[in-house]
């Protein structure tokens, strides 16, 4: 009878390692941590089961046990890397190969459903475009709803989520030009050339939004001119008789009556609104965002230098050190709302949301169309703070233990954790990481925001990653992961011109198309601020050079170019993050 009892004694222990590893690894119900942030696979867990050393710390370097910590030293990992040789490691490489769904579902783009897609999102474009022209223009844009267009809401001037962006001045047609010229259609483009050039003028009683009014329409123009103008023709012969620079006196002429925005402040931050005819409204508020304020430099730059005068680039550049000299001395964040006139930060919140995120992406995006080394020396120190400060998680994303990073909202002055929500625009995050090289975060982030999509099917406004579930149930199409996605993964579009080109090519934050021309580069007059620069440079002696090339492919190892670009079990780990099983 003795060896029967062992029998029944190694049947039931192999069923209590099963019923372990089951739950272990995700494949029972979820196990929370409290925060109500469900997390069914950890690899905590895998440290658990297969720790060899007994008077190991257990704890991991689980953010969500430590979700209220602000110091950086307690957000650094402290567990092992897991490896090919361990046991952990050994049980990874189960997800490997063709027995795991992930690797079915996502290690190929078969050509027939590239072409299906590709196809679907131009049909979706001219179901817009072709419904605007024949609907709304020469409106602002269309009404879906009532199906006719409409400007700004002159009957209730305080209705800013419109007045900010519409400003009497066919909004739809000119944000569309060079989407045109990439979706191969010139008839169509050249047409829109002409029919802005004879219907568009900004001599209008508008007041609008600084930003918006750049990244749209100044953005669009000269994102337009200069396709329509480049003697390499990357898109073919765009060009047409007669065309006189029209499109870049009208970014001229917007610039300008845009300028009285950055008059009588304190600070040289400019106001967040401007009349076109009649400038700064005496209403005006002395409150701006950080984004708002910060984020014209790439347009104001390039128009700067292509006529020869320096005072637009002058005014977004002495926006962006003016802010850049109010982050904190404690972080080295900046706070997402701040007063014009006393410098004073009204909003201290610091994330890579609303109000912030766009200022980041441009003190990279202005170093590589510029090259000016002031704007790469403050990226690189705005990127170590915020990894310092707002990233939790493990440390590696495609390796170790711990959960997934995530960037989350904190005090400017404390880095304690202000809210559980992100926002859909923080998804642009991974595209300005891959533009500085830092691949493999922005595999994971981006991860991160795909699996909010195949849950919702769109990004919500703002998701809440405690809760998981929205915090505002809207998606206003917004093209952040999009762009995310592209600059991770490209040539969707293979033989699209915008890659085969001899050009290399960036997106504003608004998604205009502009080359990395040499023109930009040159300036036909002296640096900006010396001695502030020189000062800049004293104050972060430690900063490393900046590059000559932001490009970084090669840090990718060559055994992983081919395979999923986030290993399976992380790829699980993100999906139960966000309650997806």
């Amino acid at each position: 009878m003795q060896w029967r009892s062992i029998v029944v004694g190694l049947v039931v222990l192999r069923l209590s390692v099963s019923c372990v590893l089951w739950l272990a690894f995700g494949l029972g119900p979820n196990v929370s941590w409290g925060f109500n942030f469900h997390l069914g696979f950890n690899l905590h867990k895998l440290d658990l089961l297969f720790r060899e050393e007994k008077d190991a710390d257990p704890r991991g370097s689980s953010w969500s046990q430590r979700i209220q910590s602000p110091k950086h030293e307690e957000t650094a990992t402290t567990c092992p890397t897991v490896g090919r040789g361990s046991r952990a490691g050994s049980y990874l490489s189960f997800f490997d190969g063709n027995k795991d769904e992930y690797v079915r579902r996502y290690s190929s783009f078969p050509d027939t459903l590239r072409v299906k897609m590709k196809d679907m999102a131009r049909d979706m474009f001219y179901f817009g475009y072709d419904n605007y022209m024949k609907y709304a223009f020469p409106e602002d844009e269309l009404n879906p709803i009532d199906c006719e267009g409409r400007g700004p809401d002159v009957l209730n001037p305080s209705n800013i989520n419109i007045n900010d962006v519409l400003g009497n001045y066919s909004l739809t047609l000119i944000d569309t030009l060079d989407t045109l010229l990439v979706l191969g259609n010139v008839t169509e483009f050249q047409r829109a050339v002409k029919l802005v050039i004879d219907t568009v003028s900004f001599d209008k009683d508008s007041t609008v939004q600084v930003f918006e009014a750049n990244i749209r329409i100044l953005g669009s123009l000269i994102s337009a001119h200069i396709l329509l103008t480049d003697p390499k023709h990357p898109f073919g012969k765009v060009g047409f008789e007669g065309y006189d620079n029209e499109l870049l006196h009208l970014a001229h002429d917007l610039a300008v009556r845009l300028l009285p925005a950055f008059e009588n402040t304190s600070t040289g931050i400019p106001y967040p609104r401007v009349n076109l005819k009649t400038g700064v409204p005496a209403d005006s508020v002395n409150e701006t965002c950080t984004a708002g304020a910060g984020s014209l430099l790439v347009e104001f730059g390039i128009l700067s230098r292509l006529i020869g005068d320096s005072t637009f680039e002058w005014v977004a550049r002495r926006a962006v050190r003016a802010l850049w000299s109010l982050r904190s001395n404690q972080t080295g964040l900046l706070g997402n709302v701040v007063n014009i006139q006393t410098g004073q930060w009204v909003g201290k919140q610091s994330g890579l949301g609303a109000g912030m995120d766009s200022f980041y992406e441009y003190l990279l995006k202005s170093y590589i169309l510029f090259g000016e080394k002031e704007d790469y020396r403050m990226f690189q120190a705005a990127y170590e703070s915020i990894q310092n400060h707002l990233r939790r998680g493990r440390e590696s994303c495609n390796e170790g233990e711990g959960d997934p990073p995530l960037y989350v909202n904190v005090n400017m002055f404390s880095g304690e954790i202000v809210n559980t929500w992100i926002d859909s625009l923080q998804a642009f995050f991974p595209g300005l990481q891959v533009l500085n090289g830092d691949v493999d975060n922005a595999i994971c982030l981006h991860a991160f925001y795909y699996a909010i999509w195949k849950r919702f099917g769109a990004l919500p406004e703002r998701y809440n990653w405690q809760l998981q579930a929205p915090d505002v149930l809207f998606y206003p199409l917004r093209p952040e992961l999009v762009e995310s996605t592209y600059l991770l993964y490209q040539l969707f579009d293979e033989d699209n011109p915008l890659h085969k080109s001899d050009n290399k090519y960036i997106f504003t934050t608004e998604g205009h198309v502009v080359p990395i021309d040499k023109r930009f580069r040159e300036k036909q007059w002296n640096d900006f601020f010396p001695c502030e620069e020189g000062a800049l440079a004293e104050r972060e002696p430690h900063s490393p050079p900046a590059p000559t090339n932001i490009s970084n492919c090669d840090r990718i190892p060559e055994e992983r170019r081919y395979t999923l670009p986030l290993k399976s079990v992380y790829m699980r780990q993100i999906d139960h993050m966000v309650g997806l099983f």
